[in-house]
């Protein structure tokens, strides 16, 4: 089964950057995420996701989510989107989710620790990162 192409979204002021390099085996989120419609703007790429998932096999994945801000909308589209990848590491994928957020941002570390605690399969790694 062949890989996906590489998807590449530019960062708007609501949206976040979407770097998902398949071939690579890596998924980059970065930014704010508060889209009008999150559900539109995360649905296909969470289908995207799927897909490459189904033709991966045994392989090192590493999911890389830098957000400083995303609404209750984004939270449960990216709880779909971790859930899709928590399967995977289930079947046999090795899943690597690098966690970084502001060591002052006490809601997205909460937010990350969730994640550690409803996803069990997925290697969480949590990434404070200094603060301007």
């Amino acid at each position: 089964m062949q890989l996906p192409s590489p998807l590449f979204i530019a960062a708007t002021p609501s949206s976040p950057e979407i770097d998902f390099r398949f071939e690579q085996h890596t998924l980059s989120i970065k930014g704010e995420s508060y889209p009008e419609n999150a559900a539109a703007f995360y649905g296909p790429l969470i289908a995207t996701v799927r897909a490459y998932l189904d033709a991966c096999r045994e392989s090192a994945i590493t999911v890389n989510v830098s957000l400083a801000y995303f609404n209750s909308s984004s939270t449960k589209m990216l709880f779909t989107l971790f859930d899709t990848l928590n399967q995977a590491a289930v079947e046999g994928n090795q899943v690597r989710l690098n966690w970084y957020h502001d060591e002052d941002d006490d809601t997205i570390l909460e937010f990350g620790q969730e994640l550690q605690q409803d996803f069990t399969a997925l290697d969480f790694r949590d990434h404070p990162v200094l603060g301007s």
